[in-house]
């Protein structure tokens, strides 16, 4: 058995951590602490200073406009007032010549999409049954039309054309091209053919007050409500989970057969707008809504049966029940109850993430348009009427694009890992409190005065900010830095597998894919390592590789007993997580079937993207919250194994019913089974 921490841990605290309790020892959590990993803090700060600077040259030299509405065979942003026009009510980008859309889609061209001649309009023009429509470029050199009176007539003056410009016109040359096939508008763009992917990018545009409504607010209160349920309805909530979980994924089930057409007729019609005759896509939308009823159908089944494998292991083992209900007690409606800033705690590290996400996104979606706007290399052969020179012009046929140098591409590297080590950073310092604030509770045996539920909390961010903000930061780092050559190594994989260079013998596949279970195991233990550490850090006061060491040490030597008291506890509470997903899920069904989602230009082609957005992001901020109860029965049990080391296998500090459950070994035995 591993010695004791001596000073550290062997100390009777106080509650707050920051007095003498009443027999005179300092406090566990006060005691010997000092700044640790001082170096990585300064690292932490000079890279923010950087990602400041990085973010202003984006927002100096970005234009997201240009992200959004695309450019026209000029070079000028659709939407923007300030290009050789005036095109702030012109944000369509619309391809005049329906021959160069069609060569650019054949198999052996040379041709791109990126180089055909496109211009900027306000709708997207339809071809008319009885007669010719015409669209013509922007009105200039001998058409003295200005670019209103151009707009109120469809963008079609070939009326006024000359004979020698008519005959240009009918042979796709300019300055008027006929209106030959329909168009939808598809984010900002006049498409021949939709593709699902840019509707459902449209779509997300569109829906987003459903997104802030459903993925934002509404998990936010289901969570803060669910921490209150785990406080006063502990030994229902196993029961809760359950029926709640399977009520909630039959009805987001049956709004997907809905929405399919199944039952009911609700089924989508992804047309914007006045229907078309000539244009029809809906087929492709309601079969990718038949795939997710199909995929809901299997996920309600195993739902169903692994919510009676849970049921019948609570009823005829009564020692699982006995194994979560003391933890779930102990920790929730005590250390919760007590300690009651830890129900409201998460909103801060909700707000602060909140807040730079919409910073970073800003920022990201200006270095991503900080590009140069440049005439692209191209060899087609192509003719087309300029009106200012007044003569064909067959060599000038490139279209323009946006183009990074090497520091900007290096400038956007930058920004997307900053952002990755700013979230773990925010994260870990959140777990950190919540682990300092439990572990104050738990290192006075439980004896925390009602009078100040919120010191404890107040105290562990005191204590964070003067003491560990290095460690936070290193751990962070090192979490960072393998997540990022993890998604580098895939994107390289994607990159191989896309040319077709991936090994093509049973023995390289195998080498292949064990290596990406490989470094999804070491990201795993990475993760499990670094939670773990931060509960020591905030116990003991040490930097990050000691409470490493002392944690990893910890669990190799009780392995048993944290098993016991994890399995069934974690299945509860992933429960839980997907129960507040799926009920933002569903409210987002609820708010995408509003009339003002069903017509004119708000339409979505289909809910089916925003749904599982609402989902994802419902989903994790349930995690942010129910860290609380994971971080608080981490600790507890941490704090438990420390103890029992200690003091020569019997815990001093622990709770009778956590004595009870955690030390009965035969227990352990039935469990394992």
């Amino acid at each position: 058995m591993r010695g004791p921490l001596g000073p550290v841990i062997g100390k009777y605290p106080s509650s707050d951590g920051n007095g003498v309790n009443g027999n005179g020892n300092n406090g566990i959590i006060k005691h010997n602490r000092k700044c640790r990993d001082v170096v990585f803090l300064f690292m932490f700060i000079g890279f923010w200073v950087a990602m400041i600077v990085n973010s202003s040259f984006g927002f100096n030299l970005g234009n997201p406009l240009r992200l959004n509405y695309g450019l026209d065979y000029r070079g000028n942003v659709c939407g923007d007032k300030h290009g050789s026009l005036d095109l702030r009510e012109l944000e369509l980008r619309y391809w005049l010549n329906s021959n160069q859309v069609y060569e650019s889609g054949l198999k052996d061209t040379k041709f791109q999409l990126s180089n055909a001649r496109s211009i900027c309009l306000m709708d997207c023009p339809i071809p008319s049954e009885d007669s010719l429509n015409w669209v013509c470029d922007y009105p200039e050199g001998d058409i003295h039309l200005s670019v209103d009176d151009w707009i109120d007539r469809n963008y079609d003056y070939f009326a006024d054309l000359t004979p020698e410009l008519r005959n240009t016109s009918l042979q796709l040359q300019g300055p008027c091209y006929p209106v030959i096939f329909p168009s939808v508008n598809v984010y900002w763009t006049c498409q021949f053919i939709a593709r699902a992917s840019n509707r459902y990018v449209a779509d997300i545009g569109k829906s987003w007050p459903v997104l802030l409504v459903c993925g934002g607010f509404l998990p936010l209160f289901l969570s803060i409500l669910w921490l209150l349920m785990i406080r006063h309805f502990v030994a229902g909530m196993p029961w809760i989970t359950v029926i709640l979980f399977n009520i909630l994924t039959i009805s987001v089930t049956m709004f997907y057969y809905l929405k399919a057409g199944w039952i009911g007729n609700d089924v989508v019609s992804p047309i914007i707008g006045a229907h078309d005759p000539y244009y029809n896509v809906s087929a492709r939308e309601v079969n990718h809504l038949h795939v997710a009823a199909v995929f809901m159908t299997v996920v309600m089944i195993i739902a169903f049966l692994f919510s009676i494998a849970i049921v019948r292991r609570i009823l005829m083992a009564t020692s699982v029940l006995k194994a979560i209900a003391p933890i779930q007690h102990v920790v929730a409606a005590k250390v919760i109850g007590e300690v009651q800033a830890l129900i409201i705690f998460p909103v801060i590290p909700y707000a602060i993430l909140a807040v730079f996400y919409m910073f970073w996104l800003s920022a990201a979606l200006h270095l991503f348009s900080s590009g140069s706007i440049i005439q692209n290399e191209c060899d087609a052969n192509c003719c087309a009427y300029d009106l200012k020179a007044k003569r064909l012009i067959c060599n000038s046929c490139c279209g323009y694009s946006i183009q990074y140098t090497s520091h900007i591409a290096a400038a956007i590297l930058f920004h997307l890992f900053g952002g990755f080590w700013a979230t773990q950073f925010f994260i870990a310092c959140s777990s950190t409190v919540i682990a300092g604030s439990v572990a104050s509770y738990y290192w006075v045996g439980g004896e925390t005065s009602p009078e100040i539920p919120f010191l404890p909390v107040f105290s562990s961010m005191k204590r964070l900010a003067r003491y560990s903000l290095g460690s936070i930061a290193l751990g962070s780092l090192i979490l960072s830095f393998f997540e990022s050559v993890r998604f580098i190594l895939e994107a390289f994989r994607r990159r191989l597998k896309l040319i077709d260079s991936t090994p093509r013998s049973w023995i390289g596949k195998v080498v292949f894919q064990s290596s990406q279970c490989f470094l999804r195991c070491i990201g795993w233990i990475i993760k499990s390592v670094n939670r773990n550490a931060y509960i020591m850090i905030a116990i003991t006061g040490k930097g990050f590789f000691k409470a490493s060491e002392i944690a990893t040490g910890l669990i190799m030597s009780n392995i048993l007993r944290i098993g016991k008291v994890n399995v069934i506890g974690d299945v509860i509470l992933f429960l839980g997580k997907l129960c507040v997903s799926l009920m933002s899920a569903l409210f987002a069904f609820l708010m995408l079937d509003m009339h003002k989602y069903k017509s004119a230009h708000n339409k979505i082609s289909s809910p089916l993207f925003p749904v599982l957005v609402c989902w994802g992001l419902g989903y994790i901020v349930a995690t942010l919250f129910f860290g609380v109860v994971e971080m608080s029965i981490d600790t507890i049990i941490l704090s438990f194994c420390q103890d029992s080391e200690e003091h020569q296998g019997t815990a001093q500090y622990a709770p009778p019913l956590l004595i009870e459950t955690l030390n009965d070994q035969n227990e352990v035995q039935r469990l394992m089974q």
